[in-house]
This record gives C-alpha cells, sequence and structure tokens, in this order.
C-alpha cells in the first residue's frame, strides 16, 4: 500500500481556494460584498497550474446517455466573483476601491500552486484521474462541485489498494494522505445525481 502515517507537512493552497469558494456562497445568499470581495481576493493571490493529469470516463448501467454536456456552468471564476461584488457593492465607493484593488492583485507568495482540473460530469458516470503524488509529502486532493448533484470521491494506489475515499452528502469533499514513494494514483469521482456537475479537483 502507498501510504505512510506521517510525512512532510506542505501548504498545498487548497484550503485558501476551498476557503474562498464558501465565502462566496456565503455572500451571494447573504448580499454581503464584502465577503464575495474578500473571496476574490483569496482567488486572485493564490496561484494554480492548469492541471494535465488523463482523465477517463466510464458510464454506470442504465445511465441517462441523452444528456447534453452544456445545461449548467462551471464554479465561480474570479471574473464571476468580481461581477458580484460589483453588483452588490453597489454605490458603495469602499467597496468599489477594495475591487479595484483585488483586480490589481497577481498572484503571490508561492511559486507553485495547485494543479487545477475543471470538467463536467453527467448523471450516472464515473471520471478516473491519474496523477502522480511525491513520496514523503502530504498528498491532498480537494473536489468542488458546482452544487447541483451529490459527488462521491475515492483514492486508489496503482496496486488497487483504497488509500481514502469520500462519500458525504456533498459536492465538496477532500482527501489527504502520505504516499511511501512517489507514485501514479487514481481519483475516482461519480456523480450520484440526475444532471451533470461541473467540478473543480485541486491536487498537489
Amino acid at each position: 500500500t502507498n501510504q505512510a502515517e506521517t510525512g512532510e507537512v506542505v501548504d498545498t493552497g487548497q484550503d485558501a481556494i476551498s476557503t474562498a469558494y464558501d465565502l462566496y456562497a456565503y455572500g451571494q445568499d447573504n448580499n454581503d460584498a464584502l465577503a464575495v470581495i474578500t473571496a476574490a481576493k483569496i482567488i486572485a493571490t493564490t496561484p494554480v497550474n492548469e492541471s494535465e493529469a488523463t482523465v477517463e470516463e466510464k458510464v454506470e448501467e442504465g445511465a441517462d446517455t441523452t444528456e447534453e454536456a452544456d445545461k449548467t456552468v462551471a464554479p465561480a471564476t474570479l471574473d464571476d466573483m468580481l461581477a458580484t461584488a460589483t453588483k452588490l457593492a453597489g454605490e458603495n465607493e469602499t467597496y468599489k476601491e477594495l475591487i479595484e484593488d483585488v483586480k490589481a492583485e497577481q498572484p503571490r507568495g508561492r511559486l507553485r500552486g495547485p494543479g487545477r482540473l475543471v470538467k463536467g460530469l453527467l448523471a450516472g458516470r464515473t471520471h478516473i484521474i491519474r496523477d502522480t503524488f511525491q513520496g514523503g509529502r502530504l498528498a491532498q486532493v480537494t473536489l468542488i462541485g458546482d452544487g447541483d448533484t451529490n459527488l462521491d470521491m475515492v483514492v486508489l494506489d496503482q496496486n488497487g489498494n483504497i488509500i481514502c475515499r469520500d462519500r458525504s452528502y456533498s459536492d465538496k469533499l477532500r482527501c489527504s494522505w502520505y504516499p511511501r514513494w512517489t507514485g501514479t494514483f487514481s481519483i475516482g469521482i461519480k456523480n450520484q445525481g440526475r444532471i451533470l456537475n461541473t467540478y473543480v479537483l485541486l491536487t498537489n
């Protein structure tokens, strides 16, 4: 089993991004411009790298194969957050200045951020993403869906051993572990709902 009890703890940047999405949702639900601005600032200052991990799709028996893949949108981007912040800020000059400050921000403080993969997962489908994680260091995977359906996630090592499983009734999931050696892991994501869910997968 490619899993150790302990290892080097590193900042993967995923906690910050996950917090930003939570803040954005709170700000939208409560018409709180400052919460949305704060979320946008976190996204603007946390670098990410577009993931090059391979993705395989499996169709579950009985799944609806007629569903179209463009019925919903991806989780909010920085531009989406800034647009929402501008709308909620109205004529508040302080908020307007804060929004301009966010627009001027550049990722800083970390040379390399988490890998980011954005995919749409239709109902009754499973995505299998294969990625390599470094031995002896914290490995972390964060899944952030668009809120439309329940997602499940499981991580297997190259020998088929279950390393982590998150089946909570949500589409915001997390798995963390310490690989014994540098190797390839398979991340399985299953859409348990009836419609498309477009997710962001963060890895380090």
